[in-house]
């Protein structure tokens, strides 16, 4: 990605009140592809005084969503169907983290992402985790109902009342 001096950004960061609290920053942006930092504060820390392995892994989940997520698209959404963190190394209080978001595959609606998260502080830079993603592209929920029946491979829920007079919602699954 090509330094133009503007911060990157994402729509889905607008609403993403989560990667707000965390206080990240995005520092490149393309499919496929994500950077993004934040300090380490003491409310993010554990009983031990190191960093919260929920916080580490909110902070890799937000630069996975922000890689699988094309700047744009606004028929479909990537979100996760699994995920798994390795913790290799604690964290501190000020530490600077990074994590670096990279595609590996696709198969059709299905995608693979490896996360690598770093602190960074007046010692040097190392790993503190490894993150592995995994996705699921899916109709837009927020986009009109008719819309959704333009995505190739998506089933979209149909509305039915059985004769108990009760709606249920039923699926079809590709």
């Amino acid at each position: 990605m090509a330094d133009t001096g503007v911060q990157p950004t994402h729509p889905i960061l607008e609403q993403d009140h989560a990667s707000r609290w965390l206080g990240i920053d995005v520092v490149a942006l393309d499919d496929g592809y994500a950077v993004i930092t934040m300090t380490l504060r003491p409310e993010m820390l554990n009983g031990f005084g190191i960093a919260h392995g929920g916080m580490v892994f909110a902070f890799a989940d937000s630069a996975f969503a922000l890689a699988c997520n094309p700047v744009g698209e606004t028929e479909t959404i990537t979100v996760a169907s699994g995920a798994d963190v390795t913790f290799l190394a604690s964290a501190r209080p000020g530490d600077l983290l990074t994590a670096t978001a990279t595609h590996r595959a696709s198969a059709g609606r299905s995608g693979l992402y490896d996360i690598a998260v770093t602190a960074e502080n007046s010692e040097g830079t190392r790993a503190i985790a490894e993150f592995r993603g995994r996705s699921r592209t899916i109709p837009n929920p927020n986009r009109p109902a008719d819309a959704h029946s333009t995505v190739p491979g998506t089933a979209v829920p149909s509305r039915v009342v059985p004769s108990s007079g009760v709606p249920s919602t039923e699926k079809s699954l590709p």
